[in-house]
């Protein structure tokens, strides 16, 4: 065991040749004449798994977090496998899950709910799941609807979530009674590094009062900020969606002359929307994030280039990232939203309004500008088939570390493994585009922008 200074135990496991297991929380770490109380797992009896070979992951099975790696360096940190084992903790009968939904919309929400409904019924027999109305305040506001297979048959065909979602509301302790009076003893709590850290708070709380109750965890984010995970759901149809827009942007800019598409996608602190809809793309000419500084005036920067550009094309497409440029933006004292997210200006508002200031007065070139704003048009579809197979398998995974008594963590996609991740390591720094990587490099060769990186003395940089 180590600690995080948080007082909170994590659980390490130390092997030969530098190997270490970053294990999850297990209901038996508390409770300690659980180990006795298992019960076979009723998949050992179902008959859509009767011809899988080696359904049930061992014991043993652990997922390695990097995996280039020198002939002579240690093995490194692994995760827990995901899946079903032999045994699991809970009785089918006495099961009695909840699952709410926190924070922003993010395709495949729908398609979570449903699977871990349905993975609970088909696969264990559960029949009582409720789900908890608009976030964690719902829990004491006790708004529940119950979920059944029926329910949920075709809500992944839609947007949003049909829990409703909110910000903030999160009072650990009030939550935890409504669990505690519910009789729940599973709970599933979707959403981003905010709600990963308020479902820590709630797995602490219930630990502290030695409840059985497993707490796990689907992390959500459409910014595809959460580390340690390949990649979120919902990510790949935010960007497939993002081509929507930037194709009217280029129909827009190539329709008159000297014409500006400029597009401002999703990215608080991340630019992979940003970066991977205009690899997608190809119609981009450049491309602006919150991890890459860039200027507006004098040699090598954003006017220079624009200028170069519709001389060489006679026209050009920007996306900017919604995070980037803040510092030049933000004129005002910061404030936050009720998840404590930075209220960001509108840098896509502001940068128009530049572009369009800067050429006027030039009086050389004679531009027309338009701006897209799709963000919760974005925000609001369905998931694409990628995304509703990934959030398939994410769901199922949780069901299965549930029932199998793993708490106090998320299940995620690790080197295109399913593994169980606690809770402290999805919630301790957020992912970033790293701009020395070949990703970006490949962005930068794509659309021939200048890097931005050595501005003339004196000029303003824009950063995160």
């Amino acid at each position: 065991m180590a600690s995080n200074g948080d007082d909170e135990q994590i659980k390490l496991v130390e092997g030969p040749a530098g190997y270490v297991l970053e294990d999850v929380p297990h209901l038996s770490d508390y409770i300690h004449d659980l180990p006795v109380l298992t019960y076979p797992n009723p998949l050992q009896s179902n008959p859509a798994y009767s011809v899988v070979r080696q359904y049930f992951v061992d014991e043993d099975d652990t997922v390695q977090e990097k995996i280039v790696v020198h002939k002579d360096s240690p093995r490194g940190t692994h995760f827990r496998r995901a899946g079903p084992r032999q045994k699991v903790y809970f009785k089918s009968a006495d099961v009695r899950a909840c699952i709410v939904t926190c924070g922003g919309l993010c395709p495949g929400l729908n398609t979570v709910i449903r699977e871990i409904v349905c993975g609970l019924h088909f696969m264990y027999g559960v029949t009582e799941v409720i789900g908890v109305d608009c976030g964690f305040r719902g829990f004491y506001s006790k708004n529940t609807v119950a979920l059944t297979p029926k329910t949920v048959s075709d809500i992944h065909k839609r947007g949003g979530t049909i829990l409703g979602t909110s910000r903030g509301g999160h009072d650990t302790s009030k939550i935890v009674d409504n669990i505690q009076d519910r009789g729940i003893n599973q709970v599933y709590i979707i959403g981003g590094d905010g709600t990963q850290k308020g479902a820590s708070a709630i797995y602490k709380e219930i630990r502290r009062r030695g409840l059985k109750v497993a707490v796990a965890g689907i992390p959500k984010t459409i910014d595809n900020d959460i580390p340690v995970i390949d990649k979120s759901f919902g990510f790949d149809s935010a960007v497939e969606e993002a081509q929507r827009a930037i194709n009217a942007a280029h129909v827009e800019a190539t329709s008159v002359e000297n014409g500006i598409g400029l597009v401002k996608l999703m990215g608080r602190y991340s630019g992979f929307i940003a970066m991977y809809a205009t690899l997608a793309s190809r119609d981009v000419d450049c491309c602006l994030i919150p991890e890459s500084p860039f200027y507006l005036e004098g040699k090598g920067g954003l006017y220079e280039f624009i200028a170069k550009r519709l001389r060489e094309n006679g026209h050009m497409v920007i996306v900017v990232a919604e995070g980037a440029g803040q510092d030049l933006v933000a004129e005002s004292v910061e404030q936050q939203d009720a998840s404590g997210n930075k209220l960001l200006k509108d840098v896509g508002l502001w940068m128009s309004l530049k572009i369009k200031e800067h050429f006027a007065k030039q009086s050389v070139l004679d531009i027309t500008l338009k701006y897209i704003d799709p963000t919760y048009m974005i925000r609001a579809i369905p998931a694409n088939a990628s995304d509703n197979v990934y959030s398939t398998l994410l769901a199922q995974s949780a069901v299965h570390g549930a029932m199998a008594g793993y708490t106090g963590f998320v299940s995620g996609l690790v080197n295109g493994r399913h593994t169980y991740i606690p809770f402290n390591r999805i919630t301790e720094k957020q992912n970033k585009v790293v701009i020395t990587d070949r990703m970006w490099a490949r962005m930068l060769s794509s659309t021939n922008q200048p890097s931005f990186m050595n501005p003339p003395k004196g000029t303003t940089v824009v950063s995160d």
